[in-house]
């Protein structure tokens, strides 16, 4: 009796085991193996058709780094003979003989010879095909030697705030080359105030840029930033540098430099409009005695006409001296570089709507945009 009992006892645990497993596997136990184990995990989906997804697990993204990196460059900028600076650029294209580099207008500016530094490190020289301050993008034409490779160019509006981003750079120059940052895509559409010259006194256009956590230091511009399969979603330009900041990144989208990159390719100028008005901002004007122009109290924004171009859009229009420009098609202005980034929305012969104050009136005009001769 007491050895039937014990078999009884035995065949429920058994039975219980087993309905156990059955269960697991029913409720997709196998599955929940796969998310738990520490091996290895697929990618991120691929923004480009013809992507190749790479393996994300616990030792970091070292696959998506390898694939990427013989295709990033360390350019140096030389002036009188001399390394005047040093960046970061990327292969996007290899057409030929010729590897083609993007990176960064600041990079190369003033630069009387440029030349590249491979993962191999091979210097070799790069010729500057052209590039544009205001897109802060040029392109170096460079003979293709072995091992360069070219970048996939994905897409920033497919990626999602969250997702894991990382950058090859060279920061503080030679010696910490071919370093890798990761981070996160910390925000997207960001507008960031910029000088496009350095003789210039404040900010005086306006970027539309990703923002990453990703550490960016000096030497880092003009290098890709890529999501977790290794395609470039945008190209480091800039941080911002203040005590009580610490990872804030910005990258320009690869979107809106793909607009313009086959123009700078050809060596030609990027048509910007004009609207034929010299400017001063209404804080500026405000705040300093050098100028006399009347501005409503209740005004703190926008921008003073000081000056219209003869044959000029703005000459055949409305617009006086004296004048605020508030809108750009209904859309407020801050100041003249945010006057500048709705301005610049548009093409040449584009015809806009202009809201300006005068004698403390709001008032419309139309303005047709006519060619920068810069």
């Amino acid at each position: 009796m007491k050895n039937e009992r014990i078999k009884e006892a035995v065949l429920i645990i058994v039975s219980f085991v087993i309905g156990g497993v059955l269960t697991f596997a029913v409720l997709g136990g196998e599955e929940f193996l796969n998310r738990n184990t520490t091996t290895s995990s697929s990618g991120l989906t691929c923004s480009a058709a013809d992507c190749t997804k790479v393996v994300v697990d616990e030792s970091g993204i070292s696959e998506a780094v390898e694939k990427v990196y013989d295709g990033v460059l360390m350019v140096r900028n030389y002036q009188n003979n001399e390394v005047a600076s040093t960046g970061t650029g990327f292969v996007y294209k290899i057409d030929g003989d010729y590897a083609y580099v993007m990176t960064n207008q600041h990079v190369v500016d003033g630069a009387d010879r440029v030349t590249l530094i491979t993962s191999n490190d091979e210097e070799i020289d790069g010729e500057v095909l052209g590039g544009d301050s205001y897109v802060d993008i040029a392109v170096i034409r460079t003979k293709k030697t072995d091992g360069l490779i070219a970048l996939q160019l994905g897409n920033s509006e497919n990626a999602k705030l969250g997702d894991l981003v990382f950058t090859i750079g060279n920061p503080l120059g030679y010696e910490y080359r071919g370093s890798v940052a990761t981070g996160h895509l910390a925000g997207k559409d960001r507008l960031v105030s910029v000088s496009t010259d350095n003789s210039t006194v404040g900010s005086d256009w306006v970027m539309k840029v990703l923002q990453t956590d990703a550490a960016i230091n000096p030497g880092n511009s003009g290098g890709p930033l890529m999501n977790a399969n290794g395609e470039v979603i945008g190209v480091i330009s800039m941080k911002l540098v203040q005590t009580e900041v610490e990872g804030m990144g910005f990258a320009i989208p690869i979107e809106y430099i793909n607009s313009k990159i086959e123009t700078l390719e050809k060596g030609e100028k990027i048509e910007w409009p004009l609207l034929g008005v010299s400017m001063i901002n209404v804080s500026d004007a405000k705040n300093s005695y050098r100028y006399n122009f009347d501005i409503p109290n209740d005004i703190d924004s926008g921008v003073v006409v000081a000056g219209i171009e003869s044959g000029s859009g703005a000459a055949s229009s409305d617009l006086k001296e004296g004048d605020i420009i508030t809108k750009i098609d209904g859309v407020e202005v801050e100041d003249s570089a945010y006057l500048r980034y709705e301005l610049y929305k548009h093409s040449v012969c584009d015809t806009i709507e202009i809201t300006y104050i005068r004698d403390g009136k709001e008032h419309t005009t139309k303005v047709v945009l006519s060619k920068s001769n810069s």
